[in-house]
């Protein structure tokens, strides 16, 4: 006669947890968007060096797009994935499972954002060489070289901060708001309703076009070092790309 009530019981407790475990680790499942955000302006990126005028690119034009796509390829799968393996997780086995395959994600992300960083730079060498030797095309392509060096600059930081504040989208939401790379306006608001906000992906886009515009942080403030050196080499190529090499084409216009 008690073991039906006891069995009961003992089912009633796994739920509780498992809805608890659900509800503790929620952030992973509201931020599908945000990681397939990322891996969209990871494309646009690729489109953009194919659409580069000059040869400004180490090695062949498709090498570096080609070397991107290698990696972003499987990561888009290990997310699609791991979304799914969240919608089934209900121990803390199956957590720490994930939570291990997003740090293996997210290191393979940075390299991916690395590779990128390097690309962009070397192209942005190139073409200050070509100008200061001389060797630099006609006005126009100078422009729209320089404006897809600006624009994929913005993404490559966005992605930067986007993986690197509080440890990166595999620990952000289950980290104490103290070790925050950022401070976004919302974290500063009494309003118990946005006590549990978090950034997303847009924010740190939209927080990297900011800093590239600005050459200085506006409305979100960096925090750590990380953050702050991170903020002053996307300002320090944003200032090269708009005051040396826009300014040259200008001229070149004239």
């Amino acid at each position: 006669m008690l073991v039906e009530p006891v069995a009961c019981q003992g089912a009633a407790v796994l739920a509780i947890r498992g809805v608890s475990m659900r509800h503790q680790h929620a952030v992973i499942h509201h931020r599908g968007f945000d990681f397939w955000s990322a891996r969209a302006a990871v494309l646009v990126v690729i489109c953009l060096q194919l659409l580069v005028i000059n040869n400004l690119s180490f090695g062949p034009r498709w090498l570096a797009p080609t070397v991107e796509a290698a990696l972003l390829l499987p990561l888009s799968v290990a997310t699609a994935w791991t979304q799914m393996r969240t919608q089934k997780a209900v121990d803390h086995e199956h957590w720490y499972t994930i939570g291990q395959l997003r740090l293996y994600i997210r290191r393979a992300a940075l390299v991916m954002t690395g590779v990128i960083s390097i690309m962009n730079c070397g192209s942005l060498v190139f073409l200050v060489r070509a100008l200061l030797e001389g060797r630099a095309g006609g006005g126009t392509t100078l422009l729209v070289d320089a404006l897809n060096i600006w624009v994929t600059n913005v993404l490559v930081f966005a992605l930067w901060f986007w993986s690197t504040d509080r440890g990166g989208p595999p620990t952000c939401g289950l980290v104490k708001r103290a070790q925050a790379d950022f401070l976004f306006p919302q974290m500063t608001l009494p309003d118990r309703e946005i006590q549990g906000w978090l950034p997303g992906f847009v924010d740190y886009v939209f927080l990297a076009f900011t800093n590239a515009t600005a050459f200085s942080p506006t409305d979100t403030l960096p925090l750590t070092q990380r953050a702050k050196l991170l903020m002053m080499a996307e300002a320090m190529i944003s200032l090269l790309t708009i005051a040396l090499v826009a300014a040259r084409a200008v001229n070149i216009l004239a």
